[in-house]
């Protein structure tokens, strides 16, 4: 059996889940080596990779990633800034369209980031690269842990380009390996049980197209978002990218396809609810193909409810809970669940800590896709086309930055009550 490296920490995977993951590992181990399948640039220029099919499409870092990203990382929102990402407020630079009617805006003090993904990724890749005690073990792919039922003690590696297998022994393995993930399996090879998967069928498909964008096409927003409601199965987002570029993703549930081809993309935004979107489109120069995905099925597994789990293995990012991406979350939600491995690497308290993180996400985006918004959720984002207070609440919450139950509370039931707020004395607090 490999003898465990109590300084070692070993993270399967080095997209941004991994790569949040090794910043944390790195403060708390002597070194930390990132393994992955691809052979990964280093210092620019950024690139797509085979290994991300979903990397032409939108992505962004919430608040509440950006602010964790900021804290592993220091100087990252001015590296993208720098290299010609975009910042700006959650509510005071998006336009959130819901029900088909627009957001007030107001500015909240919680800065978002928006860029492509490659800029994002390998901007995260550059700054971990450059912490001392952390190493790349690109072009390697995962065989599998080695260990018994009661401890991990490495994981073993091979060469994709002739070098051998090898085993990588360390006190910790961090699978961050995405949705392909085998720690299941590996789980089953030691002889322990798998954890129970929920998975939610929602049929999701997207095209994306970049355009060259005229400077003022959306004023001073940085993103433009219009979301699905109950009765409609179509859905957009446009984001501002580095070099006067323009992402446009439409989307659509339970059979909805935005065709590929120009005049169908452009005829499949005219069927939005509002005019944004094709009026970007009409106005904007294409800029190459677009771009399908699709993404079938939400799928979380619940490693927190098994009972026997071995030291040393951990797993988060896809791998752990993956849902629908056009929301946005997935990165900044890997950035919160990596920052976790700070506090702790023991499994149990790893995945509990990991489970309370994921809940919320998780459920805002199965009762969007599923369930539909509740009646009192409804005439709350109703009301906050007029109300920024009530818009901004909102956004604090499908922002991580607060929990749903932030939307429970009794300011904003009076504030949506038929008869109207009750009196509030001159000098109560900021809400």
């Amino acid at each position: 059996m490999t003898k465990h490296h109590p300084d070692h920490a070993v993270v399967l995977g080095g997209s941004v889940a991994g790569l949040m993951a090794a910043a944390a590992l790195a403060q708390r181990y002597a070194r930390v080596t990132v393994v992955e399948r691809d052979v990964l640039p280093r210092g620019g220029p950024h690139a797509h990779r085979r290994a991300v099919p979903q990397g032409r499409h939108v992505h962004g870092l919430l608040p509440q990633g950006r602010r964790v990203v900021e804290e592993l990382l220091p100087g990252f929102t001015e590296r993208i800034v720098a290299a010609g990402g975009h910042r700006g407020d959650i509510l005071g630079n998006t336009r959130w369209y819901l029900n088909g009617r627009r957001l007030c805006q107001a500015h909240t003090g919680l800065t978002a980031v928006s860029a492509s993904r490659p800029l994002i990724e390998g901007t995260l890749r550059d700054l971990v690269l450059a912490l001392p005690n952390v190493t790349l073990l690109d072009g390697h792919d995962v065989v599998g842990v080695c260990g018994t039922a009661e401890r991990v003690t490495g994981a073993r590696v091979t060469s994709l380009h002739g070098a051998g297998s090898r085993v990588v022994p360390a006190a910790v393995v961090a699978d961050a390996t995405g949705r392909g993930s085998r720690a299941p399996q590996w789980l089953a090879d030691l002889g322990l049980p798998v954890p129970p998967e929920e998975s939610v069928r929602i049929d999701l498909a997207y095209t994306s197209r970049v355009f060259a964008a005229p400077e003022d096409l959306l004023g001073d927003d940085v993103v433009v978002a219009t979301a699905r409601f109950p009765g409609q199965h179509r859905s957009a987002v446009m984001q501002r990218l580095e070099g006067g570029r323009v992402l446009v993703t439409l989307a659509g549930v339970h059979g909805e396809r935005a065709p590929a081809d120009l005049p169908g993309f452009t005829e499949y935004a005219a069927s939005l609810p509002v005019p944004d979107t094709a009026d970007a489109v009409r106005a904007a120069t294409p800029l190459g193909e677009a771009m399908p995905f699709r993404f079938p099925t939400y799928v979380r597994r619940r490693y927190e409810q098994l009972e026997s789990l071995p030291e040393g293995l951990l797993v988060l990012g896809d791998a752990a809970c993956a849902f629908n991406p056009v929301y946005g979350q997935g990165m900044s939600v890997a950035a919160m669940c990596a920052d976790v491995l700070r506090g702790t690497v023991e499994p149990a308290a790893f995945f509990a800590a990991q489970a309370r993180l994921l809940d919320a996400p998780w459920t805002l985006a199965v009762r969007a896709d599923v369930e539909g918004p509740s009646e009192p959720l409804r005439r709350l984002q109703l009301a906050a086309e007029h109300d920024p207070e009530l818009a901004a609440a909102f956004i604090r919450v499908t922002s991580l930055v607060d929990p749903p139950s932030a939307l429970a509370a009794p300011w904003i039931a009076e504030r949506l009550s038929p008869a109207g707020p009750a009196p509030r004395a001159a000098t109560a607090g900021p809400r």
